[in-house]
């Protein structure tokens, strides 16, 4: 079975089991370890790995508000992430230009290809690529470099005449640069097996310093599955500028050991071919990857919940505060409208806070565009601490000039002051009902007492 199907199943199986936690933790363990080491990764990896998730699944306590099976799925997804290269985000975007992009790789990798594919991504953001073709090992590497550029209507440079890939190089860059290019891809040689690397790190090293590459980017094929593991740890330590992009990642049963194995080197993977056609070419994103290779559609929702949640414990801690001495500041509003965002109106958010529940709040007019929310936050940025935290000292001076540096309107200025002191209101009206509270088992002397 494929390593992604391998995988998916597992989550469904854990997802589905009617066993103990701890024994549906084991099983999926289990059939983890079997996923990963068929798609060849190293075997003191995948121990690691499975030791990591183990121990955070047994001994950490989620969060509130979440079962002990979707902890688990964050911490398969956070550990997962880990593996293929974390948080480590690739420089997408040259920060100048012109810029060099300078490919090497060993033959049958889909260097040539990936070229075409890399000038087709920047074209469509408006950059004028330019593709070199200093493959002189290969028969008819420049005639297929020029039917992909007549497919993507992107200039091609070479000379089929010349031997030396050095000299085409030199020529081709200072050309395409002096016609305009701001971005240009050169495609280098590549070698017959794995075993040739040496001459073709000693190739790419005399091109480089011939054109000067901004950057150079090593193509190497998902079949290889635990090899990339040494390409790549050569690559990386011969050279100083380098990133990553591996190619037919459609589905392959290696894919998840070269994508390990690259990772575990800390090159940058920057880019991933997800097929042979040239659109199919996307940014290497960890987390992203990883959540589709979980195939949860609701994975991000849940991950956003549980981030959400320290957010929603300020806010409660907030609230509670409020509730204690009656009034709400304009910083606690501030809160109020970023959790919001991820929890939903005012109304739903008080319903979370135990013993609330049963209040009769109006929500009608806590409902909060996302456009409003956002206008809102912005002119709270623009305000003072002082204003933050005493609102009344706002007069129409201030309001002028908070409206200024948020970039609205003086009338979006006195709507969230209105709102503000609609809040306040509710506040003052649920700290009178302090009989009702009690019985909900909710002790605001004790609030007090405490100071929380």
């Amino acid at each position: 079975m494929q390593f992604f199907e391998a995988i998916k199943k597992a989550i469904t199986s854990f997802l589905k089991s009617k066993e103990p936690y701890e024994v549906a933790v084991e099983n999926f363990l289990k059939e983890l370890q079997k996923a990963l080491l068929k798609a060849d990764v190293n075997v003191k990896l995948v121990i690691e790995l499975t030791k990591r998730i183990r121990e955070r699944a047994l001994k950490s306590e989620p969060p509130a508000y979440i079962s002990r099976r979707d902890w688990f799925l964050k911490i398969v997804y956070d550990e997962l992430s880990e593996l293929f290269g974390g948080d480590r985000k690739p420089q997408v975007f040259p920060l100048k230009t012109p810029y060099v992009m300078m490919l090497v790789g060993v033959q049958g990798s889909g260097k040539t290809t990936t070229v075409a594919k890399l000038a087709y991504f920047y074209k469509r953001y408006g950059y004028k690529p330019c593709m070199v073709c200093a493959d002189t090992y290969r028969p008819a590497a420049y005639e297929q470099l020029l039917q992909l550029g007549k497919q993507i209507d992107v200039p091609v440079c070479g000379n089929p005449i010349e031997k030396d890939p050095v000299a085409i190089a030199k020529q081709c860059v200072e050309a395409c640069i002096r016609q305009g290019a701001t971005i240009v891809i050169v495609d280098t040689a590549g070698r017959h097996g794995y075993g040739q690397e040496e001459s073709l790190l000693k190739e790419m090293k005399q091109i480089a310093e011939a054109i000067h590459p901004d950057e150079v980017v090593l193509v190497i094929d998902a079949t290889m599955g635990q090899k990339a593991y040494d390409l790549a740890l050569r690559f990386h330590q011969s050279t100083p500028i380098g990133s990553i992009i591996v190619t037919k990642l459609d589905g392959t049963a290696k894919g998840g050991g070269a994508l390990s194995a690259v990772a575990a080197t800390k090159a940058v993977i920057k880019f991933i071919g997800t097929g042979e056609k040239i659109p199919e070419l996307e940014v290497f994103e960890p987390r992203r990857f990883v959540g589709r290779l979980l195939g949860l559609g609701d994975l991000p929702a849940l991950i956003e919940k549980i981030k959400s949640l320290e957010q929603h414990k300020e806010l409660e801690k907030r609230i509670r505060r409020a509730l204690t001495s009656g009034k709400i500041t304009l910083a606690d509003i501030y809160v109020q409208l970023q959790s919001m965002r991820r929890l939903g109106p005012l109304s739903k958010i008080l319903q979370l806070i135990p013993g609330l529940s049963l209040l009769p709040i109006d929500d009608k007019q806590l409902k909060l565009s996302e456009e409003k929310i956002k206008k809102w936050i912005a002119i709270m940025d623009s305000m003072t601490y002082d204003e933050l935290k005493n609102p009344h000292i706002i007069n129409r001076s201030r309001m002028v000039r908070i409206a200024r540096g948020a970039g609205v309107t003086l009338e979006d200025v006195r709507e969230l002051l209105k709102y503000y002191e609609m809040v306040n209101m509710l506040i003052k009206d649920i700290k009178r009902r302090r009989g009702i509270l009690r019985k909900l088992g909710i002790d605001l002397t004790k609030f007090e007492e405490t100071g929380s």
